[in-house]
């Protein structure tokens, strides 16, 4: 079994060897940050060390599998080459529990079940000069290699994965402060629309929001007055879910917050949302206690985001991208980015913002940018402030260009940050050539699903 070392926590300070297979099927859900349940991970090893990864869920139907093999290993080799240069090798999981499948076979047959799979993987991989060096079945608490064929090593039963928080990985990820998530459908699962009998209601209250607003804006309703409204009932609702109890589970906690958004409150926050200089302000609230509520506020306003107005949820499912990256929580900040990105794949901050994560870019200098943004509008008078947000005055706008090669006059700040640190990242890469490979490092998400009908786009967009 081939040794990797991997780097603990964001510093890389503390650092542990994983001989067997055994530790590297434990050591996963620290790689990732959650615990991955009925995907395909594939994880590249430069100088046995860990570099990018890229998970997918496990196709249902065995047909899909040759294309889902070609593009996940072209997906992750490609993305190596561009940022670490080509990887050694490749490490292949395979996870799903028996109770995940559509019969009721033990988890042998899950193996079983799989191992063409892997085979596919490893071919794919292999096909790329790339080798894999192991694949591993992780079912039901147990592993299985598809590499080895020594029953003394690895029998037909399975090894049992260690667990417990006793293993030398999970004593180095303590005193390195990382966090095992759950499985990821629970992390989607508190941004993802509602499906209860509120649905009918929330819909009825989005379209009398609408209603009201257009023909208030045909009246002469300057959008700084929409965006100032909409900023201080965000205000309100935050302070009222700041001053509610506690709860420590994450389902009753949702439930409480539900409970304490009015429907056309929320009503009147997605659509004055879909205004990207409001959206950048309430971006602002990026950092402490105000950041910790503002997710709450975004994770219940995705939810509200229902029926026709589900693609509506780009804008909040971006800003809870956004904040929980400020706040650390990678996990979190890229299924966000990814579930905004299905509903909205031209939601430009979104695409930045993804781009940025999957980049290994720095999340100090945008908020450093937003910081400044706030600190020069506090400082100006009224006036001023009201011709800098909307643009009449001053300079022209800075004219980007965001990943796809769209010209975007009306890029906001926020996402010009991002895009020029994205485009400072490929110059110094084009000088410097390959670097050494940086552990963490991810490919970027590649959402499918296509854009829904429903709202019209203008240049605010993004």
């Amino acid at each position: 079994m081939t040794n990797h070392i991997e780097p603990a926590g964001a510093t890389g300070q503390a650092r542990i060897t994983l001989r067997t297979a055994s530790e590297l099927a434990e050591a996963l859900p620290y790689l990732l940050g959650f615990r991955p349940d009925d995907s395909v991970v594939l994880v590249a090893l430069h100088q046995g060390r860990f570099g990018g990864r890229v998970r997918l869920g496990i196709p249902e139907r065995a047909e899909d599998w040759p294309s889902v093999a070609q593009q996940m290993a072209g997906c992750l080799i490609g993305e190596c080459e561009r940022r670490d240069g080509r990887p050694d090798s490749v490490v292949a999981f395979l996870c799903q529990d028996a109770s995940a499948t559509s019969d009721t076979a033990p988890a042998q047959r899950v193996v079983d079940r799989l191992r063409p799979l892997a085979q596919l993987l490893r071919t794919a991989c292999g096909g790329l000069d790339v080798p894999v060096t192991e694949a591993l079945c992780l079912s039901d608490g147990r592993y299985w290699s598809y590499c080895c064929p020594r029953p003394d090593c690895c029998p037909p039963e399975g090894n049992v994965i260690v667990t417990g928080g006793t293993s030398v990985m999970a004593a180095t990820a303590a005193y390195a402060g990382i966090h095992v998530r759950g499985p990821v459908q629970e992390v989607r699962a508190r941004l993802a629309p509602l499906e209860t009998a509120l649905v009918p209601e929330q819909t009825r209250a989005l379209d009398a929001a609408a209603m009201d607003l257009v023909p208030r804006i045909l009246a002469g309703v300057s959008r700084e007055d929409v965006e100032a409204e909409t900023l201080d009932l965000a205000r309100r609702v935050m302070r009222r879910l700041s001053d509610a109890p506690r709860e420590d589970a994450d389902l009753e906690a949702d439930l409480r917050d539900d409970e304490l958004v009015a429907h056309d409150e929320a009503a009147s926050l997605i659509l004055g949302l879909q205004d990207r200089v409001t959206r950048d302000r309430a971006a602002e609230w990026m950092e402490g206690a105000e950041a910790a509520c503002a997710l709450r506020l975004w994770r219940a306003l995705a939810r509200r985001c229902v029926g026709p107005y589900k693609e509506h949820a780009a804008a909040p499912l971006t800003l809870a991208g956004w904040i929980a990256w400020s706040l650390g929580d990678t996990v979190e900040a890229d299924q966000a980015l990814e579930m905004a990105l299905t509903v909205d794949p031209r939601y430009t901050f979104a695409q930045l913002l993804n781009a940025a994560r999957a980049d290994g870019i720095d999340v100090e200098p945008v908020r450093r940018s937003l910081r400044g943004r706030r600190a020069d509008r506090e400082a100006e008078p009224e006036a001023e402030r009201s011709a800098g947000e909307d643009g009449a005055g001053g300079s022209a706008p800075v004219i980007t260009t965001p990943p796809g090669g769209t010209v975007d006059p009306a890029m906001s700040r926020a996402a010009r940050t991002l895009e020029a640190a994205l485009r400072r990242r490929g110059e110094r890469r084009q000088r410097a050539g390959t670097r050494p490979p940086r552990a963490g490092a991810r490919a970027p998400r590649r959402p499918s699903g296509s854009r829904r009908v429903g709202r019209r786009r203008s240049r605010d967009d993004g």
